[in-house]
C-alpha cells in the first residue's frame, strides 16, 4: 500500500535511504546520493509539501518515494529530447528501498499512473540497476538533464 509519509515516517525514511545508498554503492554507483543525501531537512520540506509517499505492508514501511506533479525545473533543458512537451507530468524522485521487496519501482509507478497518466523519473548514468528496472516499466530513455548541482542524469518518460 502506498500513502502519504509523516513526520514520524522521517527516521524510517532515513534508515531506508541509508541502505539504498549502500545496495548503490555495491552495484557500482559510488557517485549518487552522497553526503547525506537526501537529508532530513529535504524529507520533512517534502512531507509539509505533500510529495512524500511510503510504501508499507503488516511488516511496516519498506519504500520511500517522491511524487511531485507539475514541472520540474531541472527537467527544462534536456540534451535529447522528451517524448511529449506539451502536458503536464509527475516526476518520480528519491525512491529507496530497504531491499526486504521486489518490484518496488514497478509499484510506484503503478500508483503514480493512477494519478497521472504522464510520467517522468531521472537516474544517474552508473545507476544500473534503476536504469533496467525504469525500461521494465515502459520508461523511455529521452536523453540527458542537469540536476541543481549541475551533475547530469539519464532522463527517462513514460506516456
Amino acid at each position: 500500500m502506498v500513502r502519504p509519509a509523516t513526520s514520524f515516517d522521517i527516521p524510517r525514511a532515513l534508515t531506508i535511504y541509508h541502505s539504498a545508498r549502500q545496495f548503490m554503492r555495491r552495484s557500482g554507483n559510488t557517485v549518487q546520493w552522497v553526503n547525506g543525501y537526501p537529508s532530513e531537512a529535504l524529507l520533512r520540506s517534502d512531507v509539509a509539501a505533500g510529495r512524500l509517499f511510503v510504501m508499507e505492508d503488516a511488516g511496516g514501511v519498506y519504500a520511500v518515494f517522491a511524487f511531485i506533479i507539475g514541472d520540474d525545473p531541472t527537467y527544462q533543458v534536456i540534451d535529447g529530447a522528451w517524448l511529449d512537451d506539451a502536458t503536464p507530468y509527475g516526476t518520480l524522485h528519491r525512491l529507496g528501498s530497504d531491499g526486504t521487496h521486489t518490484g518496488v519501482l514497478a509499484e510506484a509507478v503503478a500508483w503514480a499512473w493512477t494519478r497521472c497518466p504522464h510520467l517522468r523519473a531521472d537516474t544517474h548514468e552508473d545507476n544500473h540497476p534503476m536504469r533496467r528496472c525504469l525500461e521494465r516499466a515502459g520508461f523511455a530513455y529521452t536523453g540527458t538533464i542537469r540536476v541543481a548541482d549541475g551533475t547530469p542524469r539519464r532522463a527517462y518518460e513514460r506516456i
